[in-house]
């Protein structure tokens, strides 16, 4: 046997749930939030959590170990710089929606793995009958947990869609699947010439409003209602599908690049983003497990490398198209209306 080699890797990524749980937990018991104003000792941090005395060192040190805490010479608990600035409910920068949703809904399907593999069939709420958006949709606190995961799953690669994508050229643009209206708030605090339209189903209006108004944007950010199979897509300048195209199957997907190009005018511009798989299939391991998301979550859902998109966009009629880094796992595929 080859001393060199180690099975740690190996077994660092099979027990990987047990990090990954620890973090989630954390998140849920609003940990990183009590933290936000001074660091305190594990004793009064774990009174403030309602830990139990046996669980709560242990807990506390493996976040420590996990890099997800420091603990001071003094022994008191205190965020990092990371989790202070995107773990704190009360920060702009929070993307723990994203992980409470995880927590919420995510970790129970995902160990179904297995028969996903086999079977091909969603592992949610459509397991035992039910309905997904039925699931989210009718609940007021699951829906707005929901619009906050998606918020956090978001706000990197909107940041990044301000930065780098020549808005100066547009002048609105509608996001279609808008969510709580992470990337229209995001692109109208970037750009001040900038209006915009929140396009999704109708109970998410309130949560957008809301969402929007706290951002004092109400006057240049409006939400519209539809259904994107069923209704014609608003008409802007610019169209955004983030985190929306790996919901669906081939035939959907294509439906919907092609409602996009009626939508646009000429010389306008449709943005899709997700965690674009790399052509090689090779490095970009969150696409390809979010893609394994999707054969949990939905009926046909995958997600795709820039070249299948940039393809589905030649063929729907778009006459210009390039594909861009964002941030992180995610990029963009940008498609432009010549005709």
């Amino acid at each position: 046997m080859d001393s060199s080699i180690t099975p740690e890797r190996i077994l660092q990524l099979g027990m990987g749930f047990w990090g990954a749980k620890t973090l989630l937990s954390a998140v849920e018991l609003g940990l990183f939030t009590e933290l936000a104003e001074e660091p305190l000792r594990g004793d009064a941090l774990a009174a403030r959590l309602k830990l139990h005395p046996r669980s709560w060192r242990d807990f506390l040190d493996a976040l420590v170990a996990l890099g997800m805490l420091r603990r001071e010479e003094d022994g008191r608990y205190a965020n990092t710089p990371e989790t202070g600035m995107f773990l704190v409910r009360t920060r702009p920068g929070y993307i723990g929606g994203m992980l409470e949703m995880a927590n919420a809904r995510l970790y129970g399907f995902w160990g179904s793995l297995t028969e996903a593999l086999r079977t091909g069939q969603p592992q949610n709420e459509q397991k035992t009958g039910g309905n997904v958006f039925d699931a989210v949709y009718k609940d007021p606190a699951n829906l707005r947990r929901f619009l906050q995961g998606m918020s956090g799953a978001s706000l990197i690669p909107a940041r990044a869609i301000a930065a780098k994508f020549p808005w100066k050229r547009y002048q609105s643009f509608a996001d279609i699947g808008t969510a709580q209206g992470c990337l229209p708030v995001q692109l109208a605090l970037e750009h001040e010439h900038l209006t915009g339209i929140g396009f999704d189903l109708p109970p998410v209006r309130p949560v957008f409003e809301q969402y929007v108004s706290e951002h004092q944007l109400s006057g240049r950010l409006r939400f519209q209602d539809g259904d994107f199979f069923r209704n014609p897509l608003p008409e802007a300048d610019v169209l955004v599908m983030g985190h929306i195209l790996h919901d669906w199957d081939l035939e959907q997907k294509k439906a919907l690049l092609a409602a996009a190009l009626r939508a646009l005018p000429r010389g306008g511009a449709l943005v899709v983003y997700d965690a674009i798989i790399d052509d090689a299939r090779r490095t970009n391991a969150l696409g390809l497990l979010m893609s394994l998301n999707m054969l949990i979550e939905t009926r046909g859902g995958f997600d795709y490398t820039g070249a299948d998109c940039a393809g589905w966009m030649r063929e729907a009629g778009f006459g210009e198209v390039r594909i861009e880094h964002l941030a992180g796992p995610d990029s963009m595929v940008i498609g432009v209306k010549t005709a």
